[in-house]
């Protein structure tokens, strides 16, 4: 809340780094990005393009989210195979670089590869269109910040209160020379059916869509919102082009029932869609699209045409932050698991139990172990949490509760704490002081305490076999465990739904079996054995009916 009002009063009085007066006054147009002024009356028949944009969403949003990830391998593969960290660092710094020498280049030479283009209204000698005004407040216009390029600005004549103009402007500069946003609000623009031709909108969405793929994921902040309005807004404009030229311009004043073909409308609808394609978010972009342009008359439509592009994109790929947490190797668990074999049948979780995807068996640790052993624990081992257990009186091993690594690292490095084996209970009771709970649950352990080397101290050392730590006050006596026979998918909820890390595994008698983490319930590994497991049993099936058929 602080931040938002920093930035708002800021905001108020500034534009750039220029002192605009007004401190404090909070303008609407400070905050609707691409306010959409002339709204349109939606059709029914609205919703047919609408849908077809959202299959298009769905599409190139997947086909994004690939690209984007193929680019973001090949970059790890270099910077891997370069050995010298200072020439990673070069690597690391030249890519943006060339990224925008590429983006300038274009922007710069594109647009002398396409003709100027006259305004809507505009007048050559004695002869004036009498079709539109170019006034912004006026049915069918071309946008006066629309960029001349190298093109004849001309010169303005009002006739009859309508303003028209021998000049000329360059469609591709329109779009590539000016910021993101300002390409995005002509775009959006309503009444501007013809500002934009087939050419330079095709010509302009591969290009950048590629440098935007290419873009996002550099060592450098460069967020993709822009470049996903931008793109989509170039495809939708491209849908809403092809509806006009097959039945023709109708503006609100000519025809209403038809004023929704308007290639602006649907500007944004792509917009909306494509972004959905992309990061698969449905409620929450629709109201961040609400926001962005103030156009509450397509809520409708931007909210079918997110849900379209999500379906087509969730058939095709996964969303890209799901799919760079996969590549980051992040076990990241969905909401609810679908596990597939052989490439069609979904498999029923309720029909497998914990033990068929725990890790096993369990690395485990007494309540009471020496210094030594639980060094050499540590070292031998990358697992982040260990079950404590208990022996009973019939030697049987039961669980008692749960020590994660770093638990057990802030442990060992407190000397004073130390028990000697040696020792009786009532001297073990006056000597021995136990770590407060401020001390025990430190994000990391004291700076002093070197963990490698101390660790490999206390493994060489021998005094330090007969030295051991009471876990006793220090276990999670509410570490959740499940039975090994427990509902696979019921497990699943569980362990996602309480946000756990580990999942410890016992028998009828509460020895543990196995522990579950996030990488054991990942959808591939789950597959891996699942797969295993029906292999096996297909084996056993066949090699029941060979018994008991005749011989």
């Amino acid at each position: 809340m602080v931040s938002t009002v920093t930035t708002d009063l800021f905001n108020s009085a500034f534009t750039g780094f220029q002192y605009m007066g007004d401190f404090g006054l909070f303008k609407s147009n400070k905050y609707i990005l691409f306010q959409v002024t002339d709204g349109i009356a939606v059709n029914i028949l609205a919703f047919l393009p609408t849908v077809v944009i959202g299959v298009l969403g769905g599409v190139f949003g997947a086909l994004f989210n690939f690209t984007n990830l193929k680019i973001t391998r090949l970059r790890r593969r270099i910077v891997t195979y370069t050995k010298h960290a200072s020439l990673q660092k070069v690597l690391r710094i030249a890519e943006p670089l060339l990224v925008t020498v590429i983006m300038v280049s274009v922007s710069v030479m594109l647009p002398a590869a396409f003709p100027c283009s006259k305004f809507t209204c505009f007048f050559d000698g004695d002869t004036y269109s009498s079709t539109c005004t170019n006034h912004p407040s006026s049915p069918l216009h071309t946008e006066p910040t629309v960029q001349s390029y190298d093109c004849p600005e001309g010169i303005r004549v009002v006739v009859n209160g309508t303003t028209f103009t021998n000049g000329s402007f360059n469609q591709v500069a329109t779009l590539l020379m000016v910021p993101g946003e300002r390409a995005i609000q002509h775009l959006f623009s309503r009444n501007t059916h013809l500002e934009f031709d087939y050419s330079v909108l095709l010509t302009v969405l591969p290009i950048y869509f590629f440098l935007a793929c290419w873009a996002a994921g550099m060592s450098i902040a460069s967020g993709i919102v822009v470049p996903m309005l931008f793109i989509g807004g170039i495809y939708g404009r491209l849908v809403g082009l092809a509806i006009v030229s097959m039945f023709g311009v109708h503006t609100a004043d000519s025809s209403p029932y038809w004023a929704w073909m308007d290639p602006g409308a649907f500007a944004l609808i792509g917009a909306a869609s494509f972004f959905g394609g992309v990061s698969r978010l449905t409620v929450s972009l629709t109201v961040i699209m609400m926001e962005i342009t103030n156009d509450v008359q397509f809520l409708l439509p931007i909210m079918v045409a997110i849900m379209v592009a999500k379906w087509v994109g969730d058939f095709l790929t996964h969303p890209l932050y799901h799919a760079l947490l996969e590549f980051k190797c992040i076990p990241f668990l969905d909401a609810e698991p679908v596990i597939v074999t052989d490439g069609q049948r979904v498999v029923n979780l309720e029909l497998y139990s914990t033990k068929d995807v725990m890790s096993n068996p369990a690395v485990i640790i007494h309540k009471q172990d020496s210094i030594a052993s639980l060094a050499s624990l540590l070292l031998d081992t990358t697992h982040g949490g260990f079950p404590v257990v208990e022996t009973t009186g019939y030697g049987s091993e039961v669980f008692i509760g749960l020590l994660t690594r770093l638990e057990l690292t802030v442990l060992l490095g407190h000397e004073d704490i130390f028990e000697n084996i040696l020792t009786n209970d009532s001297q073990e009771q006056t000597e021995i002081t136990f770590l407060s709970y401020q001390e025990f649950s430190d994000d990391k352990p004291p700076d002093w305490f070197d963990t490698k080397s101390v660790l490999q101290k206390y493994v060489d050392d021998v005094k330090y076999k007969n030295l051991r730590i009471n876990l006793t006050p220090y276990i999670n006596q509410s570490a959740m465990t499940v039975h090994e026979n427990f509902s696979l998918h019921r497990a699943y909820i569980i362990f996602r739904t309480l946000g756990l890390r580990h999942l410890t595994v016992v028998d009828d008698n509460n020895s543990v079996k196995g522990m579950i983490t996030r990488k054991d319930l990942m959808g591939f590994n789950m597959e891996r054995r699942l797969n295993m497991i029906l292999v096996q049993r297909l084996r056993e099936a066949s090699t029941m009916c060979e018994m008991k058929s005749p011989a």
